[in-house]
């Protein structure tokens, strides 16, 4: 999409008067006391509650926190796993979608049960499937890196249950990214950074991933009444990092073939660019506020897959060659609302937001045997698209209930959603498809829609002097996956301002996503005997899926449970302790890779569909019943120092997942798979997915001092410890656990003049790595780093950034 098609769009969203409350109108509260005594609009519907006084947890990142954090390529999801504990971003490589979209986690749990919300608005996710990645495998994850980092005033993070008040998705919690709202003023940033590192896998020093940002912003007034745009762009460009070892796979035998000893692999960071456009909203008119604010993000990603020796195509790649993975992702999401009062006690917003996820998949240095020497080294694998449009109705009132004032909120919503999958060029999927990324066939395309209707009422207040309470319901309704009414009552009780107790119960639910239902593909991994297969991805709409035994998909249900303490021991000290436990039933995941050495199953699709080669398969299932139990712990302590604030700040969170049950194997699979076993759909594999592949605590300590010339930033993080687990056939599962990490990141900044500002900072400049595969999960030395390490594989990265503000 062209910039200029941005501009209209969002003179066209001022002009049709549609929308929503706009979470930037939060007022903040002067103190010394900082963010503390911010005011919160997410997870209550009460109008003064700030990040110490909520019923449940809630964290606020500013601009400021993400400018220190967000110093590679300036991606709001690494930023965020900087700053948060409870967020996990990991930089995933060999991963197929994952290389293009990465997926983040909250409290452990899966990417796609964790709502999203710009200015309090439910965003769009991917359109992409990540099926070939470790975290998050078989979601369609939020994009976080399709929202401008110079766009965000702050970030309000909920990490608690909250389907009753925002709907399917929020088992895990809420993410609010509340947009810049300056009517003066604006800023031009810039920054560049490298990585420089001794990689000991091939004992060598490394300089790559070099990046460049650059980011403009500016406001203006509109009218005498409190109208404002503010509106922005980003550029990012990043070159590829390259982490693989040399290549001493058992099958090359000796040094007599070539590609022994070489690095023929590539595992990192894949080239990027990205565009980002930005604007938000405001212009009072006489029955009230029309407001508007918009995204759109424009990337060119590449991505690794693995080496094919030369034995698959000696006559055009006598070396071998290493297929690329190609994206091109747009993304849109835009808002128009009117907002007012009814007479004395109602206030009422109305608003509609559209989202558009386009991703157009691609491989290149690549063939597609069946062709032989005709055959393209470049092929289009498919196009995945979602478009989203959401309609919102709410009314809030001061409500009086005896000597007592309640906040009385309620109102309805209404979501269409379609997606729909185009298939590649025809090259792509003939005979045996392209190698590396096999192309959508027409047979696997979809279209895809479905209705949601919702209905919510949330009463909150002060039953007592000091006692906080809120209750909320909501009934929602998919006409393709059901309805759910889900509940939730939190309260705060202050003993003293030192203490205070919290807590909550609630139950959520997670409608399947249509990409879920949807989604069809081909790609390859390893499998039995460390082997590279292609496996297929079937729809569970499919009648391969079907026969197979896959069922229609269910929504997810979740039970959450939150206790905890916070309070103000000091002016300077404040702190925050809270456990939860959430279960989940009927939790979505793609199945184990089914299939057999002694192609039965591939012997039954072709007899039976008439569809030869499909040796392997996979389909989503509601096949796993999980829980989680965690504790998080914030502390933050400042005080004025040596003519400047100074600040420290501890968190730490823990979480402990399980598998309480699996489904067993179809009896469909058992009858075509002699000896399948009782646990195809939920395997080994997968349950590492679900329980302990990500870390299973993290903490994060930083400290600041910053004056009118200088701010200084140390931070120390330690990554928990993560385990992999294969499943390579024959009963053979290689596990390896990997130890914790420790990161130290730096920044000094030093403002030249009151408006000009430069920088410069490190990040992990310890240049530590993960612990080494062992050699049964290595490849044969070709990727000696696992991807689940939120520390990364790439070392030290060093940068220099400059910020002029007017």
């Amino acid at each position: 999409m062209k910039s200029s098609s941005v501009a209209l769009l969002g003179a066209a969203a001022f002009a049709a008067v549609p929308a929503l409350v706009q979470a930037a109108d939060a007022p903040a509260a002067e103190s010394a006391d900082g963010d503390i005594q911010q005011i919160i609009v997410t997870g209550t519907r009460a109008k003064d509650r700030t990040v110490l006084d909520s019923a449940v947890p809630v964290d606020v990142i500013t601009a400021q926190d993400l400018q220190a954090a967000g110093s590679v390529n300036g991606e709001l999801g690494q930023a965020l796993q900087v700053l948060l504990p409870s967020f996990s971003f990991p930089r995933q490589s060999n991963s197929g979608g994952a290389d293009h979209v990465r997926a983040a986690q909250l409290r452990g749990l899966s990417p796609d049960q964790v709502l999203v919300l710009i200015n309090g608005k439910r965003w769009h996710t991917s359109a992409l499937v990540n099926d070939s990645s470790k975290i998050g495998r078989g979601t369609a994850p939020v994009d976080f890196n399709s929202i401008p980092i110079n766009a965000v005033k702050r970030i309000e993070v909920l990490r608690d249950g909250a389907g009753a008040q925002y709907g399917s998705d929020a088992i895990a919690g809420v993410i609010n990214v509340v947009l810049d709202d300056g009517a003066d003023g604006g800023e031009l940033a810039a920054s560049y950074g490298l990585y420089h590192t001794r990689e000991d896998a091939i004992d060598k020093t490394i300089t790559d991933g070099q990046n460049v940002y650059s980011g403009a912003k500016i406001g203006t007034r509109l009218g005498d009444d409190g109208g404002f745009l503010r509106a922005g762009a980003e550029y990012k460009h990043r070159n590829p990092t390259n982490r693989a070892g040399y290549d001493h796979a058992d099958f090359l035998i000796d040094e007599s073939n070539p590609a022994w000893g070489q690095r023929n692999y590539a595992m990192g960071d894949g080239a990027a660019r990205d565009v980002n456009l930005w604007f938000n909203g405001s212009l009072p008119v006489a029955i009230g506020e029309v407001y508007s604010f918009a995204t759109y993000n424009h990337r060119n990603t590449t991505g690794y897959n693995f080496f094919r020796y030369n034995d698959e195509a000696p006559d055009v790649y006598p070396d071998g060659f290493l297929p690329q993975s190609l994206g091109e992702n747009q993304d849109l999401g835009a808002t128009a609302g009117l907002r007012g009062r009814i007479g004395t006690p109602w206030s009422y917003d109305f608003s509609v937001t559209h989202g558009r996820n386009q991703f157009d998949a691609g491989v290149r240095h690549t063939l597609n045997e069946s062709l032989g020497t005709d055959s393209p080294k470049q092929f289009d694998t498919g196009t995945f698209e979602l478009r989203q449009t959401t309609a919102n109705l709410d009314f809030t009132r001061d409500l009086p209930i005896g000597a007592r004032r309640f906040l009385l909120a309620f109102g309805g919503e209404y979501r269409y959603e379609n997606y729909r999958t185009s298939p590649g060029d025809a090259a792509s999927y003939a005979g045996t498809g392209a190698v590396g990324g096999g192309g959508l066939r027409p047979s696997d395309t979809a279209n895809l829609d479905r209705n949601e209707g919702a209905f919510y009422l949330d009463l909150s207040g002060d039953i007592a002097d000091r006692l906080f309470v809120e209750g909320a319901a909501r009934y929602e309704h998919y006409d393709d996956a059901g309805g759910k009414l889900t509940g939730k009552l939190s309260g705060r009780y202050e003993f003293a301002r030192q203490i205070a107790l919290r807590g909550a119960v609630s139950n959520s639910f997670r409608a399947p996503s249509l990409a879920q239902v949807g989604f069809q593909s081909t790609t390859s991994n390893f499998g039995e005997g460390g082997t590279l297969n292609d496996i297929r991805v079937l729809s569970v709409n499919d009648p391969i899926a079907r026969a197979l035994g896959a069922r229609r998909l269910d929504p997810e249900t979740a039970r959450n449970f939150s206790l905890g303490i916070s309070g103000q021991l000091t002016e300077q000290f404040d702190y925050s302790l809270d456990v939860f436990h959430i279960d989940v039933d009927q939790r979505i995941t793609l199945s184990t890779r089914i299939g057999d050495e002694d192609g039965h199953l591939e012997q039954y699709i072709e007899d039976n569909f008439g569809v030869a080669g499909v040796q392997y398969v996979n389909f989503f299932t509601n096949a796993a019943d999980t829980r989680t139990d965690g504790a998080e712990l914030v502390l933050n302590y400042h005080q004025q120092l040596y003519g400047g604030r100074f600040g420290f700040s501890t968190a730490y969170t823990y979480n402990r997942n399980k598998v309480r049950s699996t489904e067993p194997t179809p009896a469909e699979l058992q009858a075509i798979i002699p000896g399948i076993g009782d646990d195809a759909l939920v395997g080994v594999e997968e349950r590492n997915t679900l329980t302990d592949a990500s870390p299973r605590d993290r903490l994060v300590v930083s400290s600041d001092w910053r004056n009118a010339k200088w701010s200084l930033l140390g931070r120390l993080t330690r990554q928990g410890e993560t385990t992999r687990v294969f499943d390579f056939g024959g009963g053979f599962h290689p596990t390896q656990t990997y130890g914790a990490r420790w990161q130290l990141d730096a920044e000094v900044e030093y403002r030249i003049t009151p408006q000009l500002a430069l920088a410069l900072g490190g990040d992990n400049l310890t240049d530590n790595y993960p612990e080494r595969s062992n050699a049964d999960i290595n490849y044969g030395g070709n990727l000696p780093y696992d991807v689940l390490s939120p520390l990364g594989s790439n070392g030290a990265y060093y940068y220099e950034r400059l910020t002029y503000s007017f």
